[in-house]
């Protein structure tokens, strides 16, 4: 086993490897110190040096997420038929932190979390862009943006966190080509439907669902009202 390094960088990143494949497996509760430590080929003593103990390691991997989830909102577009492929695309990279945050619901619940309010940081940021998106037009402006938030996470997170239902549900599984295509295909057709629309279009596509009086019954009442 390692014990020392003449490169400390590249020590704290196999660190960090090992850390993050440890909790991804088995929670931070579960998650062994000594695991780590022989999985990056180090002894818990310098573990300890770069890391002081679990719960600063378990920092040090979210950072990294947080750091990335700001990335991600400030690379996303305003257009929502865009946003909703793009947060999918960006979900399918990150698969490990969709574990770490069941495991996170698991074990806390709705408890205080660790780095909590670091990691809100980015949830306000995309709250924010949302609104930011209201106010310029893309997004329609009774759509509460906390709310919305999380409706744009449940829409792209929920199949990678629950592949079983992906695959009983449409009988593809998550990571295959044609699933990420066909849910391509409908986040950006769902996504449309959050733009505001014009003024006088939902009458119209209610009359062209049949809704109210036929053609012809509009046609004779139209023309009675103005005799």
């Amino acid at each position: 086993m390692v014990t020392s390094s003449r490169d400390p960088e590249r020590t704290r990143q196999r660190i960090l490897r090992a850390a993050r494949r440890e909790f991804v497996a088995k929670g931070f509760a579960g998650a062994r110190v000594d695991a780590i430590a022989r999985a990056a080929s180090v002894n818990k003593r310098m573990l300890y040096h770069y890391f002081g103990d679990k719960e600063a390691l378990f920092r040090a991997i979210l950072r990294e997420g947080i750091a990335t989830n700001l990335d991600l909102v400030a690379a996303a577009p305003a257009d929502p038929a865009d946003l909703l492929p793009f947060l999918a695309a960006r979900v399918l990279q990150r698969v490990d932190g969709i574990r770490l945050l069941q495991w996170e619901a698991l074990g806390h619940g709705e408890g205080k979390l660790i780095a909590e309010d670091e990691r809100r940081k980015a949830w306000v940021e995309g709250r924010q862009r949302l609104r930011d998106a209201q106010r310029a037009g893309h997004v329609h402006p009774d759509l509460d943006a906390e709310y919305l938030v999380l409706a744009l996470m449940a829409l792209t997170m929920f199949p990678l966190a629950f592949p079983q239902l992906v695959r009983m549900v449409t009988g593809t599984r998550a990571g295959d080509p044609e699933f990420q295509r066909r849910q391509a295909r409908f986040l950006r057709r769902l996504g449309a439907c959050l733009r505001p629309q014009p003024p006088g279009t939902a009458v119209r596509a209610a009359g062209r669902r049949g809704a109210g009086a036929p053609p012809a019954e509009a046609r004779l009442q139209t023309k009675e009202k103005h005799q």
